[in-house]
């Protein structure tokens, strides 16, 4: 297939082209249907608001708040009407002047349902005792997401465009949060700069640097437009775009930088671009394709939580992902035969022309790392060890709830409308429970009221007046903490657990506790009590895909350690940094409160599929290794110097696309893209490139072990294919070796001989041989005798390098085509400086 794309690399972007303009045409025509399913089913809080929307069917559309606080600086304000009789109050008619004419003014708008205002015969509850702070409720008359943000923008400016000295106006709710949104694609591009500055880096080369961008920005912008089309016939949340264009980008990225190292590789060590490829792919593409469904596996593994909000997210996410493989294993293959030999920057491709292929081990810091990792694994293992549990210490603290407007920067509306709330009429009004009873007589109905309002914890208790006719009765609870507070989650417990039962005991009536604070503890619960199987589950899954990949026990074991250790790692971080406000506020984040409780479910399966590609590179690339040597420390030694520098240069790629969705204006968004940066971090450059080698040279062989009965029921998955399998391209078949040349074709183990000499048939001692394989593993290196003569061994036959350096002479490679039997190949070594030697 790879060869297929490579020589009609014009027909496969057409086709690619033309499904993107397509898909994208039908996206822009049919527009968004997403749907905000959120189901707790058989919880307290659910059956709440199934009674409520019972008892109060018209109540819909979003309610948003406008606040404002006057002090003594206010214009006119002589604290005739102030409580106490001093100071600034918002009564005073000057302040009344400026609020109650924009307020009648949003009234007017289009869309706009309802104004409470606080000046009403109704609204004297809305100012605070001390008379400072008042607020208006401003009913949309749909819900947030369905509000144009035109009209919200609209509603901000007039209600901000009273304020003048002495008197503060904000606004606080769901739809006034929109206007603080970054615009959308902002994250992504941000991202998508900063990955393009780490390829540049990485390659040296502005075309290889914009084969992975554009690889990717197809794949993502296809997945986007499906999920867009996709909401049509079934529930996608809002969110779920934004998680699929952040892991899309990720491993869309990844990948075809995987496959492009790869295939320059090749290049640089004697291939043509074709062959270099075909091997490419059919070497890191396998292993991209395994990559891409254990990513896709992980993702799954948020079905067993049963929460059936992240259906929507697990389809949005795993096509986008499946978009991202198949162009990187179709797509990528074309633009790499646009491309040719320009895939390596100029220098590279002079140094290929002037020295030769490159040969031998690798070399550089990746090589030199790797060889200090088998010197001292145990040193390199204990200091892992020691970093990844200091930074899990506090996972044991973490608390899961929901993050509210409270959260957000200290510097925006929503934020400082919240704390004017606060202060005005406690910290809890801006969570404010509601007990819904049924059944019952008005006995039972009071005496519940009268034990709720003397519970401890408890600032205000209000019966709210029920249509006529109807048996149930909603009391709203406001209690002396913020909703966020641990101690409103005990009085939750106190009042499910002892208030409720004894009011109930006795009568018929039934009470259940609601509101969006008891909703949220009760999500935090069933993800806590259902985390365990859904984290076991993609483990025993990704442990059954290593064991078929790898033919090992041992491997998927240790993976699932690492994937454990990244885990608790990167959830210490996010607590570190968000519960514990740990530079929140200086990171322009919001205030520390607990982590989002559905972000534990979509980072595992993110990060868990996510580590599971690093392992799979680095493994892949050992495995084929001991496959072909059988010694572990070699196959460890290697493995990690030829993907440790691209797996590094993936993770900043990674951490540069999810710490750019600290920009996206969402809390959320920020917490994942934090956390799962600094997962990728820890997984990269502690777990895969310290002490996952340091672990398996301390293992050995033991690493391969498979017990034989084992081996023989698993069924075969390979994630590299057998040495040179491959026929070459008739459009770059080697030439015969040697006027006395062996027979053409792939064949078995065999060895290649002959002589190196100068034109004038002088023997050549001392010149260094190489025969390198198609798919660029070194085969054997020999050094001329003093006659001139050599012999390489070849384990496996097929298109070969054979490469000869000699001092005082240029270098010289030959394509030579090994057989079953010895091929005799002359080497004549030109001078140095002359041109004609590098024919």
């Amino acid at each position: 297939m790879a060869r297929w794309c490579y020589r009609h690399r014009l027909v496969v972007l057409l086709l690619w082209l033309v499904a993107f303009l397509g898909l994208g045409a039908g996206a822009a025509a049919a527009g968004s249907n997403y749907a905000n399913v959120f189901s707790l089913p058989d919880t307290d809080s659910t059956r709440a608001v199934e009674l409520m929307e019972e008892a109060f069917p018209e109540r819909s559309g979003d309610t948003d708040t406008v606040v404002w606080r006057v002090s003594d600086g206010a214009d006119g304000a002589d604290g005739a009407d102030g409580a106490g009789g001093s100071g600034a109050s918002v009564r005073d008619a000057a302040v009344r002047e400026r609020i109650e004419p924009a307020l009648e003014k949003i009234a007017g708008m289009d869309g706009v349902g309802e104004v409470a205002s606080p000046y009403s015969e109704a609204g004297a509850a809305q100012i605070s005792r001390d008379g400072t702070i008042a607020y208006a409720q401003v009913t949309f008359t749909g819900q947030a997401n369905e509000v144009p943000k035109e009209l919200v923008e609209e509603v901000v400016d007039t209600a901000q465009a009273a304020e003048r000295d002495g008197l503060q106006v904000e606004l606080g709710g769901q739809a006034i949060a929109r206007t603080q949104e970054a615009p959308a694609g902002t994250s992504e591009l941000v991202g998508v700069v900063a990955a393009a500055i780490v390829l540049f880096l990485a390659f040296g080369s502005l075309f290889a640097m914009l084969l992975p961008i554009v690889t990717a920005v197809v794949g993502v912008g296809l997945g986007a437009s499906a999920t867009i089309l996709i909401s049509h016939v079934t529930d996608v949340p809002e969110v779920a775009p934004l998680l699929g264009s952040l892991i899309g980008l990720g491993v869309g990225i990844d990948y075809a930088l995987f496959i492009v190292t790869r295939h320059r590789q090749n290049i640089r060590r004697g291939a043509r671009p074709e062959d270099a490829a075909v091997s490419a792919l059919n070497t890191s593409g396998r292993a991209v394709l395994f990559a891409g469904g254990t990513v896709c596996i992980a993702l799954a593994g948020m079905l067993v939580t049963n929460l059936r909000f992240l259906d929507g997210v697990v389809i949005a996410t795993s096509l986008t992902v499946v978009l991202s493989v198949l162009a990187a294993i179709t797509l990528l293959p074309a633009l790499l035969g646009v491309l040719g030999p320009r895939v390596l920057g100029r220098r590279q491709r002079r140094a290929l022309a002037d020295s030769g292929p490159v040969t031998g081990d690798p070399n550089g810091a990746a090589a030199r790392w790797s060889s200090y990792v088998q010197k001292r694994p145990r040193s390199v293992a204990a200091l892992a060890v020691v970093v990844m549990a200091v930074l899990a210490i506090p996972v044991l603290g973490i608390r899961l709830g929901a993050s509210d407007q409270g959260n957000h920067a200290d510097d925006t509306t929503t934020r400082q409308a919240y704390d004017l709330l606060a202060e005005g009429f406690g910290p809890g009004f801006n969570g404010p429970l509601q007990v819904v009873a049924s059944g019952g007589d008005k006995a039972a109905v009071d005496g519940l009221v009268r034990e709720v309002g003397r519970m401890e914890g408890v600032a205000q208790v209000v019966p709210l007046p029920a249509p006529e006719g109807s048996e149930i009765t909603v009391i709203q609870v406001v209690p002396t903490t913020s909703p966020q507070a641990e101690e409103t989650d005990d009085l939750i417990d106190r009042l499910r657990g002892q208030i409720i039962p004894a009011a109930e005991e006795g009568t018929s009536m039934s009470a259940h506790v609601g509101g969006v604070t008891a909703v949220f503890k009760d999500f935090a619960a069933q993800v806590g009590d259902r985390l365990p199987l859904f984290i076991g589950t993609i483990i025993a899954l990704g442990f059954v895909l290593l064991l078929i990949a790898f033919r090992s026990v041992v491997v998927p074991l240790t993976a699932a350690v690492m994937n454990l250790l990244a885990a608790a790692a990167s959830f210490g971080v996010l607590v570190a940094v968000f519960q514990w406000g740990w530079g929140t506020e200086i990171l322009g984040l919001g205030k520390e409160g607990p982590i989002a409780a559905f972000l534990p479910v979509i980072m595992l399966s993110l990060l868990f599929g996510l580590s599971m590609d690093y392992q799979v590179f680095l493994v892949s690339r050992m495995h084929e290794e001991w496959v072909h040597t059988k010694d572990n420390a070699r196959a460890v030694r290697v493995g990690l110097a030829e993907t440790s520098r691209v797996i590094n240069s993936a993770a900043l790629i990674m951490m540069c696309v999810f710490s750019a969705f600290v920009l996206s204006g969402e809390l959320e968004a920020a917490m994942a893209g934090i956390g799962l940066a600094a997962a990728v971090a820890l997984d990269a450059f502690i777990l895969r490139t310290a002490l996952v080698p340091a672990a398996m040279h301390l293992l050995g062989k033991s690493n391969w072990w498979l017990p034989g009965w084992l081996d023989r029921r698993l069924p075969h998955l390979a994630v590299e294919p057998k040495e040179d399998t491959e026929p070459p391209s008739s459009a770059g078949t080697p030439e015969p070796a040697g006027p006395r040349g062996g027979a053409a074709g792939a064949g078995a183990s065999s060895v290649v001989h002959g002589f190196v000499r100068t034109p004038e048939g002088e023997p050549v001692a001392d010149a260094t041989l190489t025969l390198v394989s198609d798919k660029g593993r070194q085969l054997d290196r020999v050094t001329s005798l003093a006659d001139g003569s050599y012999i390489l061994s070849a384990p496996s036959g097929g298109s070969c390098v054979l490469s000869a350096r000699a001092e005082g002479f240029d270098p010289l490679a030959r394509h030579v085509m090994v057989a079953g039997e010895p091929l005799v190949h002359d080497v004549v070594l030109m001078p140095a400086g002359s041109l004609s030697g590098r024919a």
